[in-house]
């Protein structure tokens, strides 16, 4: 492993073998006997959760999920002390006690027999190993998107999912919020017709965090573990701007602004079509990348991706002619979504009452609360591990082709590129050693 421990590998996967065994063999099915008195919810059908990666998306999930009485967090694990002092606080301040266990490794957490499920929202090149373990363990997940760093590792992650029976749920919360079921459900029955183009618009540009003098190499600062940081990916000498949130402007451990956000407007794109487990067969596009400097994914991007059935499905970030959210353009007119906004041509449509005939869409009115209720009854969730891995499919394929300025061909039945095998190797990213999946 990156560091000696305690634990094993081979003895971890022995006992996470073990416990998923006894996770596979026992369902977590909850009477409602179980339930206290006055309301109040038995240690029996609490949902015993630990939060790995505890930064920013990772603190605003944990929020949410200390907000669920029949919830109760007992762990949280991050690389950066710091992250961990305020998470630990949060936690037992919430509680009024100081019972909150904090790990800097994650295979410690996920180690914990007493443990039912994981808030996982680490950086992207992080998501394989810890999710891929946590299933094998035992233990459901709440990941937060994009589901994967490469095509491979989400396929992976999904398989697991998979073999161990587990729950998925993907930070995907766009489908937990009503105005994007509506629109998808217009679309859904006819409203505009036969679909044949999507646009899907999503930010440009790097957000980055820090000044000039964040960009000087330097020795690590003692809070943070910097060497597991790192983990799968290559080694890169440290400076401050190069972790926390900046991560996300480098391919060795993030995608940039598409892949970041395909796993929001292309995932609602998708479930308005009735796609939710398609993928293109053809992928073009064409990015903007820095010339020089630590950032290196696409500042201003167009990929155009053509599916089976001959829908046109358009990625852009920087691009005037592309709103920001997801429009689909049928034979009969167009609807439009995004945070806070729906539209429609003809305008009649946003009126729409739906009749008992009429598809209407899985409905989820809080996204950890939908985790939670799945987590006990064993319902696939809202957004489970192959609609995430999906969603991002296109932006995987898109980030090849622009790399390579050519266009891809796809199998979606095999996932595998055609006739390529220079892009047929991007589809994964090679580990550093000891990690692998």
């Amino acid at each position: 492993m990156a560091k000696n421990d305690e634990l094993s590998r081979r003895q971890f996967l022995k006992n996470s073998m073990a416990i998923s065994a006894g996770a596979l063999t026992f369902p977590m099915i909850i009477p409602a006997s179980a339930m206290g008195k006055n309301g109040a919810v038995a240690p029996s059908n609490r949902v015993v959760l630990g939060c790995i990666g505890v930064g920013g998306m990772g603190t605003g999930n944990m929020r949410s999920f200390l907000e669920f009485e029949d919830v109760r967090i007992v762990a949280v694990c991050d690389v950066d002390a710091n992250h961990l002092h305020d998470a630990k606080k949060m936690v037992d301040e919430h509680y009024k006690n100081s019972d909150c266990k904090t790990y800097r490794d994650f295979r410690d957490l996920i180690a914990r027999n007493d443990i039912d499920a994981i808030s996982l929202a680490t950086p992207d090149h992080w998501h394989s190993p810890i999710a891929i373990a946590a299933a094998e363990s035992g233990k459901d997940i709440y990941g937060e998107k994009p589901l994967s760093h490469s095509l491979a590792e989400g396929r992976a992650m999904c398989d697991a999912v998979k073999r161990y029976n587990r729950i998925w749920q993907t930070g995907s919360w766009q489908r937990s919020v009503a105005n994007f079921r509506f629109a998808c459900e217009l679309v859904r029955n006819g409203r505009i017709g036969k679909i044949h183009t999507v646009h899907v618009g999503l930010p440009e540009g790097h957000s980055i965090n820090g000044s000039k003098a964040d960009l000087i190499i330097q020795e690590p600062p003692e809070e943070l573990d910097y060497d597991f940081w790192l983990g799968p990916s290559p080694y890169a000498p440290y400076f401050p701007a190069r972790t926390h949130w900046n991560w996300r402007w480098q391919l060795d451990f993030g995608g940039g602004q598409m892949l970041d956000w395909v796993g929001h407007h292309v995932d609602i794109a998708h479930w308005g079509l009735d796609m939710d487990y398609d993928a293109p067969i053809e992928v073009e596009g064409h990015g903007e990348y820095p010339k020089d400097g630590p950032w290196d994914t696409a500042v201003k991007y167009r990929v155009t991706t053509r599916y089976q059935n001959g829908i046109q499905l358009i990625i852009s970030g920087g691009h005037e002619d592309i709103k920001m959210g997801s429009k689909w353009i049928g034979e009969e007119g167009w609807v439009f979504v995004k945070r806070g906004e729906i539209d429609a041509n003809p305008k009649g449509l946003l009126k729409e009452k739906f009749g008992p005939n009429d598809v209407r869409l899985y409905k989820s009115t809080n996204h950890q609360r939908n985790f939670i209720d799945c987590v006990k009854s064993r319902k696939e969730s809202i957004t489970p591990c192959e609609v995430a891995h999906h969603s991002q499919i296109p932006g995987h394929l898109g980030q090849i082709a622009m790399l390579l300025g050519r266009k891809i061909r796809f199998n979606p039945d095999t996932e595998e590129i055609l006739n390529d095998p220079t892009a047929s190797k991007m589809l994964s990213t090679p580990m550093r050693s000891p990690w692998h999946i």
